[in-house]
């Protein structure tokens, strides 16, 4: 279970990152790093581009659920990797860190703090984290990993 240190460095990575954006910045108010990128705190009660972060409430516990389940189905696909399957692990791993950083937010803070604010002109990309970014990193390695990964026919062919 080796890769479990690479989910728990994401993990500190985006609570460190979080604890720091939420003590310095004020909620909605821009700090512009480069044209086109900013640090802008903002909660999301919601998923994903902040789907149902205008429900009453229970969306909350729905996430809590909803991650935790995932976590598990991810340790338990972790520990049946093949060691030479090694992009696929990493990928989980950093799925799973990225999972139970916004799992902590919503248990502590009944939301996700986001800050990556990426831009162009009036058009702005949902605010996203580290979480967001590993748990994309890692969707995308699978992506690859399923189209391009090298798969061995089973039947023995």
């Amino acid at each position: 279970m080796k890769w479990l240190s690479v989910s728990l460095l994401v993990l500190i990575l985006d609570q460190a990152s979080k604890l720091l954006v939420d003590a310095v910045l004020a909620l909605h108010q821009p700090v512009m790093l480069i044209p086109s990128l900013a640090i802008t705190k903002a909660y999301n009660t919601g998923a994903a581009f902040s789907f149902l972060g205008d429900a009453s409430g229970w969306q909350r516990w729905f996430f809590v659920g909803l991650a935790l389940l995932v976590s598990v189905v991810l340790l338990v696909w972790l520990q049946r990797l093949k060691a030479s399957e090694r992009r696929t692990a990493l990928a989980l791993a950093l799925i799973l860190g990225g999972a139970v950083g916004n799992l902590v937010d919503r248990v502590i803070y009944g939301h996700v703090i986001d800050f990556i604010d990426v831009y162009y002109g009036s058009w702005h990309w949902p605010i996203f984290n580290v979480a967001d970014s590993a748990i994309t990193i890692g969707a995308g390695l699978l992506l690859l990993d399923a189209l391009f990964g090298e798969h061995r026919d089973t039947e023995g062919k």
